[in-house]
């Protein structure tokens, strides 16, 4: 094995396993890759070091300067390695929404914190819009570089590795591709990576049912952390996917208890709801198909909150 030169550089190339209990007969082939093989445990790390290396060579971001940014705290925990990695100082904004996990984590790192208050610990969009302006307004402090995700390029592009590394692992055998939207960088960087090798494979997006924006529904208040932010994202294209698949809370919460403990993969409320959602998409296909699904983060960040609180 090769050792990288320092922790960054060993972000990407997380396995990619079957499930082996949870797919009915009948249905295609799901193989999940496992983000949280990656440094901080999540497929961040990724768009992290894309966008602060982008930032970092053309100078936007100088030497020792404080990179800001608006987090669900996934985001955060990335920039946070980075930051610590490569010696710049750190302000996310952060709100009670999210896991106290992801908070610890971030403090841990030498992030400094500023907060949001929420409204009864809701996600919503006039939440994520209230952090968003106030990254904004910390940005424009002396040697601050706003990363502001939404809008970060340099981020989408740190995710086209993510999808070689499936066509390679799955040695071209992809028929679907199914991924959940919060930013729609990795779904949309994913997508064009398989499709330079394969134009036809479907691409299914999935948000949360009670805040289908990108279906065309109202914006709603969820508990599905990283994706659905109450609006369309600024990047969002929707003719690269096929599908929009809504999935509720609920569903996506019991599908994560059941990855944990009939498939011995421990992950976030997000793939929850990336699984639930590529269940429908092999059942329609049928065996001899295979899809591809992101289990975006490790189940450790969410111990304080009631997807794991057994009763």
């Amino acid at each position: 094995m090769n050792i990288p030169p320092g922790v960054v550089e060993s972000i990407g190339n997380t396995p990619i396993v079957p499930l082996c209990r949870i797919v009915p007969p009948g249905s295609a082939r799901i193989l999940a890759k496992l983000e949280w093989a990656n440094p901080t445990g999540s497929m961040k790390d990724r768009m992290a070091r894309a966008a602060i290396e982008a930032a970092s060579v053309d100078g936007r971001l100088p030497p020792g300067g404080t990179v800001v940014e608006y987090t669900a705290g996934t985001t955060g925990i990335s920039l946070a390695l980075v930051c610590a990695a490569k010696g710049y100082k750190l302000n996310i904004v952060f709100s009670d929404a999210f896991s106290v996990e992801k908070r610890m984590t971030m403090r841990a790192f030498g992030a400094e914190i500023t907060e949001v208050p929420s409204e009864n610990k809701k996600i919503t969009e006039a939440l994520i819009k209230a952090m968003i302006e106030t990254a904004r307004q910390i940005s424009a402090r002396p040697g601050h570089w706003w990363c502001d995700q939404l809008n970060n390029h340099d981020a989408a592009a740190g995710y086209t590795s993510m999808g070689e590394e499936i066509w390679d692992q799955t040695h071209g055998k992809v028929d679907a591709f199914v991924h959940a939207v919060g930013t729609a960088h990795s779904i949309h960087s994913v997508t064009r990576a398989l499709r330079r090798h394969k134009p036809d494979v479907h691409v299914t997006a999935v948000e949360p049912a009670e805040s289908a924006v990108l279906s065309g529904k109202p914006s709603g208040s969820h508990r599905i952390e990283g994706i659905g932010i109450g609006f369309i994202p600024p990047l969002w294209e929707p003719d690269l996917v096929d599908e929009i698949i809504p999935v509720a809370t609920a569903d996506a919460q019991a599908m994560a208890r059941r990855l944990a403990r009939e498939e011995g993969l421990f992950a976030g409320t997000s793939s929850g709801a990336n699984l639930a959602a590529a269940l429908r998409v092999a059942q329609r296909l049928g065996s001899g198909a295979t899809v591809v699904t992101i289990l975006c983060d490790s189940g450790l960040r969410y111990l304080s909150t009631d997807l794991y609180k057994m009763e």
